[in-house]
């Protein structure tokens, strides 16, 4: 092929140069956006913007975009309308004149092109007749006109001895089709395509044959029956290799049409089209490949009624071509609506075709539809079983296609063909093995991920039909990667009776094949308990709730898929002939069939022995269960709570046992058991179900317990050898939350955005639909009046709180006046609580609307400001107050921002008691929840597992209002929650209980849908009390162990130590709940209006430990900045996408900030004084540099991060730099402050206000500065290189700091702390038991020296500025004031000591976005979320995150090398390595995969001699410019010299250098040397 496009190419240089081949550029540009020039001008762009139908035509696309244009809100006008204007009226007078002028050249024209004697003068009007209609309009010509013009183009096309006419007639018939569509009927009359095809065919002249398929391409989109019966498909096909990419472009773009329109009878030689098209597929033009794809999926179509004819298509390699472009290898990325067209392909071939059925197996297609189906995105499928806005959903073609590969001889689908795959699979039994052990553990995960009804009655069909064409054996192997008795259990509460008769046929023939093997597991996982259930549900427990996966059709879903939607499940899936005999939709089943198919399994395989279903492990577990109950009903002793907890760790061991034994224990023996209610119950001592409400007493029991839990965590268990003994009881526990959620997932899918007026709160326009209500009061209501209007619309994402505020001035029975003085009163507590006063400006001097005020009140917590700062100089106030002031005065919220604030941060303190109380259908509503939110809430508790979107929006919802009468700290639903606002120091005694811990823990509201008697609600408790004893097992320890030491149980303070080995924090991660935000978030309809369900919110502020880090940093995008980042995925070709780098900041405008290196802080401050409180995603250029960008604004936030590191700032608690040190030395010059274990603030005394020179207020301001620059980095998706400590974090998170947590930072006085303590605590005890006098000598030394020996006094440690104490009997430090001076220590150590310096850390981060918003993290987590990545990345990923180009593949020798270097670099030379690239010195959160831009190596040409150059770098692009080195290195000398110039510096690009070393040595030396040599300054090379 290449040959013969080599000699035609030869032969066109022959040619003159106007016979050429024309430039794709010369083409006239089109006046109705022709596809070619749409593939010339916008060769980058998406395919979908021109698939309608799979449509690549210009007029289809320009009316798909049409028709999707949303619809304009009539109220605003129109925009089209321009009648009035004179312009437009002498305009339209102009082209009419001009038109006229046009018709008599035209008829000039005509009689000069019939002159057949004077080639010259056809020539010149060729030429003439082209500018003519190059500039026309469809008014310039008449049909008449088009009528006379086209015999003479066609014949004058035809004129073989000049090519000049030729090309300039085919030229004028493609401007006349563009021009006047209505002339491709006159020309297909007078016999253009065939003279079209004929030049093409001949193909003479490059130049006059591309004119030809640009003609062709016009005439095919309304006369493509005429191009099909001409043969235009050959034509265009033959010698497409011959010509560019774009004019092939447009070749195909012609069969594409033609396509399109097959009639039904289509001529046999379309076949003979398809090698060529098959080849096709395998060039590398995206574009031209969908095309290609997209005849083969109509040709494929349009013969799939034809065996003969599809055999004839597959042995052209359509088969193979097809599977290897959806396999996710594949390098040619398809949009979604060409890929899905593929699979779809494969359905009806292998439908109706052996051959095509054989090889798909022969090529492994289970491999392939397994990676498929394992893409998150497809898990849970679509709302329509066929189509998404017209499109076909790619899951239910993959199920197809499944259930295609699986032949059944069912009804009247009993055919030869049938009975041919079957015997095929019989002979190959290891194919169908191979298949089902690929496909049924996936299609097993798919379901149990939460799929909705269609997808789950798809994957029951699969494995209905390989349990079916499996005999015993081969079953038996297929099943055991497969739980098929637990999974069978949990379909059986779906609603649908069509899954649970499939799910019922599978049960049946499993027992029937393999009863022996599997009888017992359908008893022991649940099986049997289900099917009881579907027989009598009145008498079985609710121990499996039923399925809440539900889906919101939209409503141009629903025009989209017209009848689809109402199609019966049972033809859900047919194809082929099956396909054409579901057209009534009637269904198959009786409703009867459950019921009976139940009852036949019942007594065939079930014996009435096993009525109950109760093994010897359920019985177990149960007799545990009671023992625990009796322990806890167990009266109290003196002697009792010491051996009570004795017996109830002997217990934990057992239930230990019994989970590790070699006899497993089923998800529901361990449920059913009750054993989590008695554990949650005896643990929790009764008030995990209870509502507190300050009545705390019973915790001092509760935290007994506890520890006792915690020593599970500590002791070795003789059961597993590395694993924890609590590992295996988390694992249960997860799998049987998975069992047993039904948290719903509502999609919208498609949402259409249009204008609406909502009546209701406010009476504003809004960009989304209104929901229409009636309220109506209350039945008996005397103290409220009717509501005046009958029907309003409300702005569905308000939440009932605003509803209320409009109402209740409507309907209380008050007079006016009253009511107006009462709401004046109230708004005024909430402003002074939570906003600014009345007449204060915000920061951007722009006022709020009633719409912004009260997002304001909602979405920010009250600032509060402790006492101490009334002690504090007036300068230091102003800086916290200022600062609190811009946070409070900055938010204006979204709904959709207020939903989440509202339900994540619940402020438990607020004292205003509601007014009214709202039902739906004699259901109260949660106050919590959105309006839109509470509606659905009541319509997935119905039968349906749809909802109606059309319905959703469309009807009347009726809503009675009710008087309330309790007030709202009194509502149960208006509890604490883990993240509670906190004081740092409420008295010494507060840092040494768990009073608060447990109180916040157990008051804290789960989800506002979630019956406390479901088993859900005890698992969900259950894990967040060992999530909590993981986290605290240090504390509660060594509390435990000093209350040992002080009742004398143990007597060597050495003792006091505790080590401990804490579980991972993904052992608490639940998969399927996390795959169901995930898939939440992702609806970005549903998320951009604020409707997600209430359980995502109320789950994330009281469970945040069941979602991943992933899913976390997500919905803190979402839920502290807005939804304006969810982006719709690109098209992809099912291969995995990306993780993209710190989306956050991924639809803001962008702002440019001039800094200077020399005062970097100075710069930063000036920096966040302008933009802290504006939405901006800020970048950073340096004074006299010309570099901007990415990389210059990561290394601003790099060296911002040092400058706060360095000594003699007095920010930090290892600072101890002297006033000397500090005058001696230049800023730059200040050394990084070295703290092992992380920056914890200084102490600073409320009586000193300078140290040697600096001022407190300074740093104050300096810690305003820090808290601004964390969450604009946050903001803005920036790396920190901030190393914080443990307990740091923890103050960011909201959670107290207590004695324990001193050895996270400062492991020595924390340790000392202790045990000061310790012995306290034991003089106090000994003390009580024998009196004052009677202390012994152990009591009275400390660690064998008396106390007044250690010559303490009242100073803080460390620092001799600090006094604790300044009354006279607190000089020195003796046995009897020792407790008073370890308290104090722990106050100025963690509480007034460093509260100022985080109020104003606290105070400048809210200027950005609210602190609340990171409570969900871990402190772990939190590191990763601004630090990025502490690992560099793992070695064996590293080829799968960096991309290669411009010379160098991975298997290249430098590229090789280059990674061999990096591979034994350190931990300071990756760092420098990373800043050298990426302007960062860690990784972003998802280390390499994560960086985004990718890393990408290129090779860097340096003229004559490479090993001269030096790599460079484009940090904006991560891109690294390597030269060809001739050797690697193994210089050893240069880590001393990356460790000696790494100053933490980046360069933009690096050049010059001086070789140093020997040839061998070359490579490694220059990277070091591009990275050490040239930092600190962005130039261009």
């Amino acid at each position: 092929m290449g040959n013969r496009g080599q000699k035609r190419m030869e032969m066109a240089v022959d040619l003159p140069e106007d016979k050429r081949a024309c430039s794709s550029l010369d083409f006239r540009p089109s006046t109705s956006n022709s596809s070619v020039q749409t593939h010339l001008n916008s060769t980058n762009s998406t395919p979908e913007t021109h698939h309608n139908d799979m449509d690549t035509s210009s007029s289809a696309s320009a009316s798909s975009r049409s028709e999707e244009e949303p619809e304009k809100d009539s109220g605003y006008g129109s925009c089209d309308s321009d009648d009035g204007d004179p312009r437009h009226s002498g305009l339209r007078e102009f082209q009419r004149r001009r038109s006229s002028g046009d018709i008599g050249k035209l008829r000039n024209i005509l009689g000069n092109l019939s002159d057949e004697g004077d080639p010259s003068k056809q020539i010149v009007a060729l030429t003439e007749l082209c500018e003519v209609l190059s500039f026309g309009t469809e008014d310039s010509l008449s049909s008449m006109m088009a009528d006379s013009l086209s015999p003479v183009l066609v014949k004058l096309a035809r004129h073989e001895s000049n090519p000049e006419i030729m090309l300039l007639a085919v030229r004028a018939i493609t401007y006349l089709c563009d021009v006047f569509p209505r002339s491709s009927s006159v020309l297909v009359r007078h016999d253009a395509v065939p003279a079209l095809c004929q030049r093409l065919m001949a193909i003479d002249y490059l130049d006059v044959a591309e004119q030809c398929l640009q003609a062709l391409e016009k005439i095919s989109q309304d006369q493509s029956h005429a191009c099909l019966q001409a043969g235009a498909i050959m034509a265009v096909l033959t010698y497409i290799d011959f010509f560019a990419t774009s004019v092939q472009r447009v070749a195909l773009s012609t069969v594409v049409n033609i396509c399109k329109k097959l009639p039904s009878d289509c001529p046999s030689t379309l076949v003979d089209a398809v090698p060529i098209l098959c080849n096709l597929l395998q060039y590398e033009d995206r574009q031209l490949v969908e095309s290609v794809a997209i005849c083969l999926i109509k040709i494929s179509a349009q013969l799939s009624q034809s065996t003969e004819m599809l055999d004839k298509l597959c042995k052209h390699g359509l088969i193979h071509q097809a599977t290897h472009l959806i396999n996710s290898n594949s390098r040619t990325t398809l949009s979604q609506p060409v890929y899905n067209g593929l699979i779809g392909l494969l359905v009806k071939v292998s439908s109706g075709s052996l051959v095509a059925f054989r090889t798909l197996y022969e090529l492994n297609i289970s491999s392939i539809l397994k990676d498929l189906l394992s893409t998150y995105d497809l898990l849970h499928g679509m709302s329509s079983p066929r189509v998404v806005d017209g499109r076909p959903n790619q899951v239910h073609e993959v199920l197809k296609l499944l259930n295609e590969l699986l032949p059944t001889s069912a009804g009247d689908q009993c055919t030869q063909l049938v009975l041919d795959k079957q015997s095929y699979l019989v002979y190959h039994s290891d194919l169908l093995q191979k298949f089902g052990m690929d496909i049924l553990p996936m299609l097993v995960q798919v379901v149990n991920s939460g799929a909705n009804i269609y997808v789950c009655y798809g994957c029951l069909s699969v494995i209905h039909k390989i349990v079916y064409l499996s005999k015993s054996d081969m079953l038996v192997e297929l099943l055991k990667s497969a739980n098929m008795p637990r999974f069978l259990a949990g379909v059986f509460t779906r609603k649908d009776h069509h899954v649970l008769i499939l799910a019922l046929e599978i049960a049946e023939m499993v027992l029937q094949k393999l009863s022996d093997t599997f009888l017992n597991s359908f008893v022991k996982e649940g099986g049997l308990f289900a099917i009881n259930a579907l027989l009598m549900p009145e008498k079985c427990s609710q121990l499996f709730p039923v399925f809440s996966g539900t889906q919101l059709w939209s409503s141009s879903s629903q025009r989209s898929s017209g009848r689809e939607v109402l199609r019966c499940l049972c033809y859900a899936f047919d194809t082929g002939q099956s396909s054409t005999a579901s057209g009534s939709g009637t269904c198959r089943h009786n409703k009867d069939s459950v019921h009976d198919l139940a009852q036949k399994i019942r007594t065939t395989y079930f014996s009435q022995g096993s009525e109950e279903g109760l093994t010897d492990i359920l019985q177990k577990l149960k007799t545990i269960s009671a023992a625990l109950s009796d322990l806890m009903n167990m009266p109290a002793s003196n002697d009792s709570p010491a051996q009570n907890e004795e017996k109830f760790y002997c217990i934990l061991h057992e239930i230990m046992e019994m989970l590790n034994g070699t006899e497993p224990v089923s998800t529901f023996e361990f449920i059913e058991s009750g054993i989590v209610k008695s554990l949650m119950n005896y643990l929790s001592n009764g008030l995990y179900n209870v509502e507190l409400h300050g009545a705390y007493h019973n915790l001092s029991v509760v935290e007994r317990r506890f520890v006792v839990l915690a020593r599970l965590f500590l002791s070795p268990s003789n059961i597993i050898s590395e694993d924890f003994p609590v590992s295996v009881l988390i694992q249960k526990l997860q799998s049987a939350l998975s069992s047993l959620e039904n948290f719903p997932v509502i999609l919208s899918h498609s949402f259409r955005q249009r204008n609406s007026f909502a009546t209701v709160p406010y009476g504003r326009c809004i960009a989304h639909p209104c929901l229409k209500v009636r309220f109506v009061k209350g039945d008996g209501e005397t103290g409220l009046s009717d509501f005046s209007e009958d029907l309003v619309t409300v702005d569905p994402f308000y939440s009932l709180d605003v509803i209320e505020g409009y109402l209740w001035p409507k309907v209380s029975v008050k007079g006016s006046k009253d009511v107006e003085l009462e709401d004046r009163a109230i708004d005024q507590t909430k402003s002074e609580s939570l906003c600014l006063p009345s007449d204060a400006k915000s920061i951007q001097g722009e006022s709020s609307g009633p719409m912004e005020n009260e997002s304001m009140c909602t979405d920010l917590p009250p600032v509060k400001h402790d006492t101490m700062l009334v002690e504090m100089q007036e300068d230091e106030a102003n800086v916290l107050v200022l600062a609190s002031e811009q946070a409070v005065s900055l938010k204006q919220s979204s709904p959709a921002e207020t939903s989440f604030s509202q339900e994540s941060c619940v402020d438990c303190n607020n004292d205003r008691a509601c007014k009214l109380l709202f039902y739906i259908e004699g259901k109260k509503l949660d106050r919590t929840l959105t309006l839109y939110q509470a509606i659905l809430q009541q319509q997935i508790k119905s039968d349906d597992e749809f909802i109606s979107g059309t319905k959703l929006w469309s009807q009347v919802h009726t809503i009675t209002y009710r008087r309330a009468v309790e007030s709202l700290r009194d509502d149960p639903q208006n509890c604490l929650h883990l993240g509670q606002k906190f004081t740092l120091l409420d008295g010494v005694k507060e840092h040494m209980e768990f009073a608060s811990l447990f109180s916040s823990m157990f008051s804290c509201k789960l989800a506002s849908d979630l019956d406390k008697s479901s088993p859900i609600y005890d698992i969900l408790y259950l894990l967040k009390s060992l999530e909590v004893v993981n986290r605290f097992t240090y504390h509660l320890m060594s509390h435990e162990r000093i209350s040992a030491f002080t009742e004398g149980r143990l007597d060597n303070l050495d003792d006091l130590k505790v080590g401990v080995r804490l579980l991972h924090q993904n052992e608490f991660v639940s998969t399927k709940l996390t795959e169901k935000l995930e898939q939440q978030m992702r609806d970005s309809s549903t998320v951009s209006i604020g409707g997600m369900p209430s359980w995502c919110n109320q789950l994330m502020a009281s469970c945040p430990f069941l979602f991943s880090f992933e899913a976390k940093c997500k919905y803190f995008q979402l839920a502290a900045f807005g939804p304006r980042q969810v982006q719709p995925h690109p098209p992809y070709n099912n291969s995995v996408v990306p993780s993209e780098r710190r989306q956050a900041a991924g639809g803001l405008p962008r702002k440019k900030f001039s800094v200077c290196r020399k005062q970097i802080l100075d710069s930063a401050a000036q920096m966040m004084d302008q933009y802290a409180n504006h939405k901006t995603l800020l970048e950073v250029e340096y004074d006299d540099e010309v570099g901007t960008g990415l990389g210059p604004t990561l290394e601003f936030y790099t060296l911002v991060s040092h400058e706060f590191q360095k000594s003699g700032l007095a920010m930090w608690r290892d600072d101890h730099s002297s006033l000397a040190t500090r005058n001696s030395l230049q800023v730059e010059d200040f050394e990084i402050v070295k703290s092992p274990f992380g920056l914890f603030p200084r102490p600073w005394s409320s009586a000193v206000d300078t140290l040697d020179v600096i001022q407190f207020s300074d740093v104050l301001r300096k810690f305003v500065l820090l808290g601004q620059v964390v969450a604009k980095a946050l903001q803005d998706g920036r790396v920190l290189d901030l190393p914080f400590s443990r307990a740091f974090y923890k103050l960011i998170l909201g959670k107290e700091l207590s004695l324990y947590d001193i050895q996270s930072f400062d492991p020595e006085l924390g340790s000392t702390l202790l045990e000061f303590q310790a012995f306290v605590n034991r003089k106090k005890y000994s003390e009580s038991i024998s009196g004052e006098n009677a202390t012994s000598d152990l009591d009275s030394c400390f660690r064998g020296t008396r106390v007044e020996d250690l010559y303490l006094d009242f100073t803080l440690p460390g620092y001799p500025e600090y006094v604790l104490a300044s009354e006279a009997d607190k000089k020195m430090v003796n046995k009897t004031n020792l407790g008073d001076y370890a308290a104090l220590v722990v106050d100025a150590t963690i509480g007034s000591g460093i509260s100022r310096q985080f109020e104003a850390f606290k105070s400048g981060f809210c200027q950005v976005f609210p602190l609340e918003h990171l409570q969900i993290f871990t402190e772990e987590e939190l590191e990763r979320l601004l630090c990025g990545e502490r690992d560099f990345l793992a070695f064996n990923e590293v080829l799968d995150h960096i991309k290669f180009d411009h010379g160098y593949t991975a298997s290249s020798p430098p590229v090789v090398n280059l990674l061999e270097i990096i591979k034994e670099f350190d931990y300071k030379q990756r760092r420098a390595f990373l800043q050298f690239v990426t302007g960062a010195p860690r990784l972003p959160p998802g280390g390499l995969a994560s960086l985004n831009p990718k890393l990408t190596i290129v090779r860097k040409h340096c003229g004559n001699s490479a090993d001269a150059g030096l790599p460079s770098v484009m940090t904006c692009a991560n891109y690294l410019k390597l030269p060809p080195y001739s050797s690697k290195v193994i210089f050893l000398t240069s880590l001393a010299l990356i460790q000696f110039f790494f100053i933490f510096f980046l360069s933009f690009f690096f050049w010059g250098g001086k070789e140093v070393v020997s040839l061998q040595e070359r490579m490694k030396e220059k990277l070091l040397y591009a990275i050490t040599e040239g930092q600190g300054s962005f130039h261009l090379s």
